[in-house]
């Protein structure tokens, strides 16, 4: 028989939610920010040459300027204010992440500071968040002020540190303010607001990415055949990520009887879930960052770096098969070390132990952890197969087939996560509106009686 639970969320229906006025305010909200976000996009950082810039930015396009051109919306194209986006934000958070399962101090606070001390962390992950962008954006404002070594011309037009503090300002405080609208849509709106951005941000490129795709199959570049297996493809690779986004192991749990007074409580059961994916697109986003530092660096530096670095910029370069090789090592290692970091099970042992819970057929205590941790280690190689397969594949296609394969397979990964946790989240609301009908129903007939 089904839950309650799973009764309300089997009459849901665009009648719940045209009722749920509180949910519909709160969706209004998200998309008015992102709106606002998508503006700041082509609003431009003072004091460079849009024209001198768009002819650099073709040429570095392929290394990690790209990657954030894809998570910005193009503002790095146009490098507009929200050049950054959030991804100084998405960096600090990890390091803090790393720093507080290392760090003695930063462990403990996590553990025993309890709410206050996860927003402390957030505070120092904040700050970390200046400091980054800073360093980013005067990298970049120094940059552009050098000349290009065929015309000669800056990006710069009035070179020097007013410019460089002008670009500084602009771009750190774009950050700041992408951080703050992030916190507003998760306390406000729907959803993860700094996921939502980076969403947003994507989902914007895919219509200009499709449109050149079908562009090169009218000039004749791209057969009619294989612009029709693409796009079949890209299906089968969505649903094959939601499959495994998804997918999880769950262990039973069962809490033994005991007696309360005259009565027999617990003797239940109840499931600890495991996911497949449990780092989720992290080791992406440090294998693909790691990899196409290099080729960042030779760009900047023209013809003025050293020939070590042009050499290992040439086989490290996106599509080459020492990249290919790379960019799977790396994954399958940050896949590893990254669930390492965020589940821990002699915790997960040590919490079922407290509260009474045991797996059957598994002492409490070291054998559990043990247990937890050998499925774990199973999981994971699968969770790390996986992403690498979805991830590897768009380079794959790209260095054999020439195809132009502008989102990638970290893209990917973003957006499906976004979507399904969105989604989770909006079924939560219609979830607890009905059951707020359902309990002043319930009064009303109390009182009638």
């Amino acid at each position: 028989m089904a839950s309650a639970a799973e009764q309300l969320a089997a009459n849901m229906n665009f009648g719940a939610f045209a009722r749920a006025k509180e949910l519909q305010k709160r969706l209004l909200f998200t998309l008015f920010v992102l709106i606002i976000y998508r503006v700041g996009t082509y609003i431009p950082m003072p004091g460079i040459d849009p024209d001198v810039f768009a002819g650099a930015f073709q040429q570095q396009q392929q290394g990690i300027l790209g990657v954030f051109n894809m998570f910005s919306g193009g503002a790095v194209e146009r490098m507009a204010i929200f050049a950054l986006n959030v991804m100084p934000y998405i960096s600090a958070s990890i390091i803090m992440q790393l720093m507080a399962a290392t760090v003695p101090s930063l462990e403990r606070m996590k553990k025993e500071g309890g709410e206050q001390g996860r927003k402390q962390i957030n505070q120092y992950s904040r700050y970390l968040t200046v400091v980054l962008a800073m360093l980013q954006a005067f990298a970049i404002a120094v940059s552009m002020e050098n000349p290009d070594p065929t015309t000669g011309a800056t990006i710069a037009i009035d070179p020097g540190w007013f410019f460089r503090i002008t670009a500084v300002v602009s771009l750190v405080g774009g950050t700041m303010m992408l951080l703050w609208l992030g916190e507003q849509i998760t306390a406000r709106g729907v959803g993860n607001g700094i996921s939502l951005i980076i969403f947003a941000g994507i989902i914007a490129e895919m219509p200009r990415a499709l449109f050149q795709t079908l562009e090169q199959g009218r000039t004749g570049n791209l057969s009619a055949g294989l612009i029709i297996a693409m796009i079949l493809g890209i299906i089968a690779v969505l649903v094959f990520v939601v499959f495994m986004e998804r997918s999880q192991r769950r262990l039973l749990v069962q809490y033994p009887k005991r007696q309360v007074g005259n009565r027999m409580m617990g003797g239940e059961s109840s499931f600890l879930p495991l996911k497949l994916n449990t780092a989720g697109v992290i080791p992406a986003i440090f294998a693909s960052s790691l990899l196409l530092l290099p080729a960042t660096i030779a760009g900047f530096s023209a013809d003025t770096g050293p020939d070590w670095l042009r050499t290992v910029t040439a086989l490290l370069g996106p599509g080459q098969p020492l990249f290919i090789i790379f960019y799977a090592s790396m994954i399958i290692f940050f896949t590893f070390f990254y669930t390492s970091i965020v589940f821990n099970p002699e915790d997960t042992a040590d919490n079922l132990k407290k509260y009474g819970g045991f797996l059957p057929g598994i002492r409490p205590g070291k054998r559990t952890a043990e247990y937890i941790d050998f499925v774990l280690t199973r999981l994971t190689v699968i969770g790390a197969a996986y992403l690498t397969f979805v991830c590897v594949l768009p380079e794959v296609l790209r260095a054999e087939l020439d195809i132009p394969f502008y989102i990638g397979g970290t893209a990917l990964l973003i957006v499906v996560s976004v979507t399904l946790d969105t989604v989770s989240q909006i079924q939560s609301h219609l979830l607890a509106h009905q059951y707020e009908g359902l309990i002043k129903k319930t009064k009303l007939r109390g009182r009638k009686r």
